[in-house]
């Protein structure tokens, strides 16, 4: 299957009804849900995932819009893990340096947040940000200054933007550096949406994990007043139970 019209028929082929009204269910497609209008095919994520890898190596870039553009939500997702697949093969350690494969990394960045729109629910995003854009950062490019690109992300009207601009600093974290997640942390700290309080929580409680705990306790003692509830369950919970009760009794938490 080398097009983009060949994948979507095999998917609705093999749609499955009773899974799908379990998907509707649980990525709150209702009117006035955030992932309101969104459908599904019934696909399971490993299904998904297999039939990316089995398609990514040679799959033309100029097939995945028309995927990333359709209705079916699993449609979406394998549109983005072939985007993931195709840019893990291009920054391999023997492909850092190399010009072919920058310009192909900065080709899959470039149509990602082009289609970025359309990676409209949760795991959309979580499952492609953090290995594109969150890789990216720690690659050469040649493309624009990378946290110029990343703030217009995090500065758009889109929820899923801007929750792409924090979750994909888990990488960067993951190999030590704080910056991007500091960076973003603070910046969507005051957000209004639940999903977004998860996602900093979520983020500073990686890099308290996997860099330096105090680093977290820093932040949070500096940006505690008002902190949402659930952000700061989120962001806490690698510590032991007595600080755990410690922050979440803070007297100026906000309720």
């Amino acid at each position: 299957m080398q097009k983009a019209s060949e994948i979507i028929s095999y998917m609705e082929a093999h749609r499955d009804e009773a899974q799908r009204e379990i998907l509707l269910r649980f990525f709150k497609t209702g009117e006035g849900d955030y992932g309101e209008g969104d459908d599904f095919l019934g696909w399971r994520v490993p299904q998904t995932r297999e039939l990316a890898c089995a398609m990514a190596r040679d799959y033309p870039l100029d097939e995945v819009p028309p995927l990333l553009l359709n209705r079916w939500h699993e449609v979406r997702l394998c549109g983005l893990l072939i985007l993931v697949r195709q840019f893990e093969r291009l920054a391999t350690r023997r492909l850092v340096d190399n010009e072919a494969a920058i310009e192909g990394r900065d080709k899959i960045v470039s149509l990602y947040v082009v289609y970025s729109r359309q990676a409209n629910n949760w795991d959309l995003v979580d499952l492609s940000a953090p290995k594109i854009l969150g890789h990216w950062l720690l690659l050469p490019s040649r493309l624009e200054d990378k946290r110029q690109l990343l703030d217009r992300l995090a500065h758009s009207d889109d929820l899923w933007q801007q929750r792409m601009s924090m979750v994909c600093t888990w990488k960067p974290t993951q190999q030590g550096d704080p910056s991007w997640c500091l960076r973003y942390a603070e910046m969507h700290l005051h957000h209004q949406h639940d999903l977004m309080h998860k996602a900093v929580g979520w983020m500073l409680r990686e890099m308290g994990k996997r860099i330096q705990m105090d680093l977290l306790r820093d932040f949070l003692r500096q940006h505690i007043d008002g902190m949402p509830r659930t952000t700061l369950r989120y962001a806490i919970e690698k510590m032991d139970a007595e600080e755990r009760m410690m922050w979440m009794n803070y007297p100026r938490i906000r309720k």
